[in-house]
């Protein structure tokens, strides 16, 4: 059972550990821990091996067809034909086993995160380490900026505090002390506790080591990531089932073919190479090539709207999302703390911008204010300013903190009125200051005034510690007056219910000049300035992007470590549906639930909050379970095992870890929620042409596999010889179908609702429409190729005939399948360049097939008069009008 200590006393803590804090882990008795606990580095979990990895890229059903189809054209001699088949299989695979191999990657780069140097005690003395070489037991000694090296239980402090948010989503830096917890206590709660990879903000510590490698909070997630399921996305289960259904329709129908033509009479060799013949017609040789492709346009059409792909299948997952799982802090938040509201002299003033770039104002009601507004918006502001060991900066355009993120808010409010640090500082020496200490839970900062006799004491803190202390308050022309005590706490309380942060400020003008500032100075006597609100706010444009989800269908679902009231604030805020009856979940109320309860919680909350990283896994897993396509997305590491659970994994780029990223299929490098939207977009497009390019080729192949078959059937010759079957499948695949590629979206995609993750490829609609267009084929490649010998021309002739039925059929069905719904002219004739390009090229092409004498020798072809060419281009065209006209009836 796992030692839970932070319900342990410290004494008790060492006594287990069998370590001294002054003396340390003597050099002796390491390898003995090292032995006993383990090292402080991440087990790689063992991966398939490379030629495995690169083998499974074979094992689906379609390659069977296509690998049936590569030795069928060589038992034929036809080389060519069987090496080009061949090497479509061969590049898919490599693409293939190149995508698979990316996804490995994070847990090594979650162990590279880990490493970094640290001062501990050894024998005595402190000796600086690096983090890989600490065992359990060891005595580390952190500062402000250190990383903190394994799992470790505080045994002294001073003002530490740790941003955690990459752990446990929680936007601010926790206040640690060195007190004793109830085992209750969730993750983010333990604040005697410092995890790995976490961060050191303010403060020093002094702790001892508890857990290292696998059994630190950050091994925990790493196993998470590597036992987090690998799901097959909708679309390489739908085409796994589709190719499955295919291979035994084409074996079922080329035996049939073979025993009624031996029953018949026929040669068993003959027979052999009919159904050999129609194998080869019924194959779609280059789904695999127009799938990859159509994926790798939408890869490319992504990386341009700011969103790279890592894995290609992801593209048409994203179009198949049912319920995005967002994280908060730093996805739908800024990750930047902003004040929103200041209360000062009485009244409340408003805040506009967001995060910590500089720009906005502080308006009272519409109007925008100067510093000589109020006196007491100004002192409140100036208060903020000096009573802060914060630093505003820019780099590359961008502005960050050094130092506490709430510090850091104060600073920007107070220049959006124009009141700077090193202004004030000209006047205003700094002489001593009261670092925040959790008992007090108030900073002071003393100053000295070069120009004035008095000497201010600036104050803030929590409103309760900060009230207490002053007996005046100061109003917005500087009069100071009598302070009523409970009409700010009903200002403070109703502010914290929009799951904001208050923070209360006052002053203390001493006359005469003081060495230092002590807590006795500040007990009573201080003039109440004002309240500062902040919180983590909203990005600005994700408004807009969760209104286009709930159109288009899909869920959007909070999951933060963050606390509920400023969860739900946030939610409401963004949009978020919210639940009535169970508005938010804590992780505390969620770890009483079993699996099967949590199904149904999962579906109806819409927020979560104070989330563990395993249960994270936990809710997305029961997502699924409920038939869900699953979104995830997350900048930190407690995101990185949801991430890679998750049927599409989506990374911030700029804010994100780099286990985030590696564990996702997608990364943001805007960080912008909207891309998300984008995306979705781009892959219901996706799936569409991909669609259209299966609706498109099937006929073909259809057609192509009932003529062999009818023709054993008729006893006749066969209307299409293997090689012109082969001739057909890859150039149309090349110059007609690959074109649907680079077809447009269609406008309506977003107003649709998300496709059922159970409906197969085809509906029911494009089945019959599969099949009628492959009957037309049928008849009309039959019936003139009957017509043409019946006046007198050669086999060759009425052979050249069929072949062109087929091409041009095509090609005007293509026109067809530019929508599976509207016509080409609501599209518009020429949106699509490239389809025209390929049209005009498998034109030119065919008649090269027709005219050429070497094309005539190879494939058995011959030149064609105007009677023949009406017979093509009337059986074409009869083809577009039935099917535009079924589009019509099916529509209305």
């Amino acid at each position: 059972m796992k030692e839970l200590w932070h319900t342990l006393e410290k004494k008790s803590v060492l006594e287990t550990l069998e370590v001294d804090e002054h003396v340390g882990v003597s050099s002796e008795d390491l390898q003995t821990r090292v032995e006993k606990y383990g090292k402080n580095v991440l087990t790689k979990k063992k991966g398939t091996s490379a030629i495995l990895l690169f083998l499974l890229q074979f094992n689906q059903p379609l390659v069977y067809i296509l690998l049936v189809a590569t030795f069928v054209t060589a038992y034929l001699d036809e080389w060519v034909d069987s090496g080009v088949i061949f090497a479509v299989l061969l590049i898919n695979a490599i693409i293939g086993f190149i995508q698979e191999s990316k996804a490995l990657k994070a847990i090594e780069e979650l162990s590279s995160m880990s490493r970094s140097m640290v001062t501990v005690i050894r024998d005595d003395k402190k000796v600086v380490i690096d983090s890989a070489e600490v065992v359990v037991g060891d005595i580390v000694i952190l500062y402000s900026g250190d990383k903190v090296p394994a799992d470790m239980r505080l045994l002294r402090s001073n003002e530490l505090q740790i941003d955690e948010s990459s752990l446990t989503g929680e936007s601010v830096a926790t206040q640690k002390l060195e007190a004793t917890l109830d085992k209750e206590a969730l993750l983010a709660d333990r604040t005697n506790m410092l995890y790995s990879s976490t961060l050191v903000t303010y403060g020093s510590a002094f702790g001892v080591v508890v857990g290292v490698g696998d059994e630190t909070e950050i091994g925990h997630i790493n196993t998470m990531i590597a036992d987090a399921d690998v799901l097959a996305t909708p679309l390489t289960k739908k085409i796994a089932e589709f190719s499955g259904v295919l291979l035994w329709i084409i074996l079922v129908m080329a035996a049939i073919t073979f025993g009624v033509g031996v029953l018949r009479g026929g040669d068993s060799a003959e027979m052999f190479m009919a159904a050999v013949a129609l194998a080869v017609g019924a194959i779609p040789e280059g789904l695999p090539a127009a799938m990859t492709i159509i994926l790798a346009l939408g890869v490319s059409k992504m990386a341009k709207r700011n969103a790279i792909i890592r894995k290609l299948p992801a593209v048409e997952t994203l179009g198949s999302t049912t319920v995005i799982c967002s994280d908060k802090t730093g996805t739908l938040t800024q990750n930047e703390m902003s004040v929103k509201k200041i209360y000062a002299g009485g009244k409340i003033y408003k805040v506009s911008g967001v995060g910590y770039d500089p720009v906005g104002a502080i308006l009272d009601e519409e109007t925008e204010l100067t510093q000589n507004s109020s006196e007491a918006l100004k002192e409140t502001l100036i208060a903020g300013v000096m009573c802060n060991s914060s630093i505003l900066i820019s780099e590359n355009g961008r502005y960050k903190i050094n130092g506490d993120p709430t510090e850091g808010a104060l600073i920007v409010s107070a220049k959006k009125i124009g009141i700077e640090k090193d202004v004030l500082q000209d006047e205003l020496i700094h002489i001593d200051t009261l670092v925040f200490e959790s008992q007090h839970q108030y900073m002071a900062s003393y100053y000295s005034s070069a120009n004035s006799p008095i000497n201010p004491i600036y104050v803030k803190g929590s409103v309760e510690k900060i009230l207490v202390r002053c007996d005046t308050y100061l109003d917005e022309n500087g009069v100071l007056l009598q302070i009523d005590v409970k009409a700010i706490h009903a200002i403070t309380e109703s502010l914290a219910q929009e799951g904001m942060r208050v923070l209360a400020f006052a002053r203390l003008h001493k006359d005469e000049k003081l060495d230092s500032v002590e807590h006795e100075h500040l007990k009573e006597g201080l003039t109440f300035l004002g309240l500062q609100v902040m919180i983590d706010p909203p990005r600005v444009e994700v408004i807009d992007a969760i209104k286009s989800c709930h159109s288009a269908g899909i869920s959007v679902k909070m999951i933060t470590g963050d606390h509920s009231i400023t969860a739900l604030a946030i939610a409401k805020e963004i949009g978020i549906q919210i639940e009535s009856k169970m508005p938010t979940l804590n992780g505390s109320e969620l770890g009483k639930y079993n699996d099967e309860e949590l199904v149904s919680l999962a579906r109806s909350v819409n927020v979560f909050a104070r989330v563990a990283p395993e249960q994270k896994l936990r809710l997305v897993k029961a997502l699924q379970q409920s038939g869900n396509v699953v979104a995830m997305t997350g900048d930190g590491v407690n995101d990185a095992p949801a991430l890679a659970q998750a049927n599409i994994g989506i990374a911030m780029g700029i804010t994100g870890t780099e286990v985030a990223k590696s564990s996702a299929d997608m990364i943001l490098t805007n960080d912008n929620f909207t891309t998300i939207k984008d995306a979705i977009e781009e892959g219901r497009g996706v799936f569409e042409n991909i669609v259209k390019f299966i609706a498109w080729t099937l006929p073909t192949n259809i057609g192509e596999g009932f003529v062999i078959m009818f023709a054993v059937f008729a006893g006749v010759a066969l209307p299409i010889l293997p090689v012109q079957i082969l001739w057909i499948n890859m150039s149309t695949a090349v110059l007609l179908g690959l074109m649907l590629a680079f077809e447009p979206q269609e406008n309506d995609l977003m107003s649709r609702q998300p496709r059922d993750p159970v409906q197969p490829i085809l509906t029911k609609k494009l089945i019959v429409r599969v099949f009628i267009v492959g009957f037309l084929l049928l008849v009309n490649s039959f019936a003139s190729f009957w017509y043409v010998q019946s006046i007198g021309l050669s086999e060759d002739v009425a052979r050249t005939v069929a072949v062109n039925i087929f091409v041009f059929g095509e090609l005007f069905y293509l026109f067809n399948c530019r929508s599976m719904r509207h016509s080409m002219f609501k599209l518009g004739l020429f949106s699509n360049k490239w389809l025209i390009f390929g049209v005009i090229s498998m034109a030119t092409l065919q008649l090269a097939f027709t005219y050429i004498p070497f094309m005539n020798t190879i494939f058995r072809s011959a030149p064609l008069g105007m009677l023949e060419w009406s017979l093509i281009l009337g059986s074409s065209l009869l083809i577009y009008l039935i099917v535009e006209f079924e589009k019509r009836v099916t529509r209305t």
